[in-house]
Order: C-alpha cells, then structure tokens, then sequence
C-alpha cells in the first residue's frame, strides 16, 4: 500500500487539498476557491489538477493509496453532498461518482464534523479513546460522535447534527428554515447575533456599539471580551451556558470520554472553555461529573479539515484490509 492518500476539505469558500502519510504528517498541500456558484465537476477538475501537480511534487515511488473528502451535507453511504446550504449543486450530488471519473481508487466521503472526529482519534486530541464528541465551531456548529472507537453514522449517514437540536423552539431563525437551532446561538454567527441583542437590551458602555452590525464579528466581540468589555463577556458567558446545557444532554446519551473543541471559533480558549465547563457541571447528572474532558483540538492550527479527511480514508482503507475497494 502507498504511503500517503489524498486529504480533501471542501469549504463554502475554499477547498484545501494535501497529502498525508499514516503519521498525519502533511507532505504537499494546497488551497484553492471553491467557487460555489460553479457545478461540483468543476471543483472535480481543478481538484484532479492540483492532485497531480501535488502527487509530482513527492518522491514517492506509487501514487496515492486513496481519497478522503470531507464536505458539508455529505453522506457516507451514498457518496453524495445533499442540501448544502453553501454550495450551489443542487439536492444531491455523486461526488464518489465524479472522482472516479479521473482516479482508480478508493473515495470516501463524510461531512466535516465527522472526518474531524476521525482526524482526532488518528492524529489529535483523542488518540487511544473509544467514546469522544468532537465539536465544530466556525460559522455553524458541526459534531462527530464516536461510539466503541467507530463513528456514529446512523440508518441514513445524518447521525451527529447536533447543531440542529432546538434550543428555543419559538427562537431564531436558523438557515436549515427551523427556529431555535443550537447554531444559532453557539457559532461565530450566533455570538454576534447575542451580542447585538445585549445591546439593545442594555445601556453599557461598549466599543461594540461603535460598530455597524452589518460588520460585526467574532473576532470583534472576542478582543472586546479579552479587553474585559462587559457587553463581550456576557455575550461569551450566555455562548457558553447554552452551549454546557445541550453538552450535558449529549453526555447523557453518549457518556463520553471527552468532548473536543475545534474551529474557528473554538480558538476563544478559556474565554468560552471556562464557562462551558462551569455550565456543563451544572446542569449533569450527578453520576457523571468530573468524568468528562473539556479539551482543545490537538491537530495544527489549520490542517485540521485535510488531516481529517484523510484519517477517514486512512480509516475506511485499514477497516477494509487493502489498499482497494
């Protein structure tokens, strides 16, 4: 078998692409726009492109031994990319399909959440654990669920979306068209969303007034937070409430070892790790208090989507027994 595979992150706006051996160490990688107005076959093309000019860049004496993808909406059973609010490809499309159209090798599939649970359980912070959650933060909130040491699929290949569970059923407007979701509290979107609420309710003092809420974000409300900004700290301490309260629902489905942080948003480190914890422990159930980590992501600082595809090929190539499908 060779001794790299092909890590592949599709964003909403770009796509990384890398090499990576079984040590999760990135040999070539690189980014391009996804351009999410275009058909998915054209990003194939461009994807099919750089792979090459990558593959050439490492001496290596065989190519790759298979393809991991990691893309919102994406179904392992069936290879395809469903709904993606993101992407402009319609109800459903074979991306497993328009890979093998230029590559004669095993492609796997899953959404973003679950191929970086993978990458944690292979690379990063939950090496050597069988029951881990890894959470998502960026402009949603993503979840992979790992159950035995396998990840949690479910009966249609949807299983994990937590940030789809209702917070508020009567509350805000979510991009899925439901109310109330958990990501649109407990985002990079939904802190700001919190924070212009904050402010119309109350009469602080706060840099955050000074700036179009049109422009607000995350990264905004987090160096007011950091400048102790009374406005930002609420925000962050509301953020972090909601977020410890459906935690303690999902430790008390799973029990898990561990719950892992990730994305952008999850770079706030203690800002929101401290009072997540603080919540979570009090909303538990007795029986599981002090059992369950609150942990960073231990992969580098953005390598993570393409680690984390990877490991799902490097996964689904070690559960199959060869290096082809």
């Amino acid at each position: 078998m060779s001794g790299y595979v092909v890590g592949i992150d599709i964003g909403g706006t770009t796509t990384a692409v890398g090499l990576v051996d079984r040590e999760g160490r990135l040999l070539a990688e690189e980014t391009i726009p996804t351009r999410p107005e275009e058909p998915a076959d054209r990003l194939v093309d461009r994807l099919h492109e750089r792979i090459g000019t990558l593959i050439n860049s490492v001496p290596s004496p065989s190519g790759p031994a298979g393809i991991g993808v990691g893309a919102p909406n994406a179904n392992y059973y069936r290879g395809t990319v469903e709904h993606a609010v993101n992407l402009h490809w319609g109800t459903s499309v074979n991306l497993v399909e328009l890979f093998r159209r230029y590559f004669d090798l095993p492609v796997v599939i899953t959404n973003d959440a679950n191929a970086a649970a993978l990458g944690e359980q292979l690379f990063g912070a939950a090496r050597a654990m069988r029951h881990f959650v890894v959470i998502t933060l960026g402009t949603g909130l993503g979840s992979g669920i790992v159950v035995n040491g396998e990840l949690v699929y479910g009966a249609d290949g949807f299983a994990g979306e937590l940030g789809h569970t209702i917070v508020e059923p009567a509350g805000r407007l979510c991009g899925c068209g439901n109310r109330g979701c958990l990501e649109t509290y407990v985002s990079a979107t939904g802190i700001c969303r919190t924070v212009l609420s904050l402010l119309a309710e109350r009469r602080d003092d706060s840099p955050l007034r000074r700036i179009s809420p049109a422009e607000l974000t995350s990264k905004e409300v987090y160096d007011a937070a950091r400048d102790g900004d009374g406005i930002a700290l609420a925000a962050y301490d509301e953020t972090a409430r909601i977020l410890g309260m459906k935690l303690a629902d999902t430790v008390a489905h799973l029990s898990p070892e561990a719950i892992i942080f990730t994305g952008g948003f999850a770079a706030s480190g203690d800002l929101l790790f401290v009072p997540v914890k603080r919540y979570l422990d009090a909303f538990l159930l007795g029986v599981y208090r002090g059992k369950v980590a609150i942990l960073p992501s231990g992969l580098p600082a953005g390598a993570g989507g393409v680690l984390g595809a990877a490991a799902l090929v490097w996964h689904e190539l070690d559960c199959s027994g060869s290096g082809r499908d």
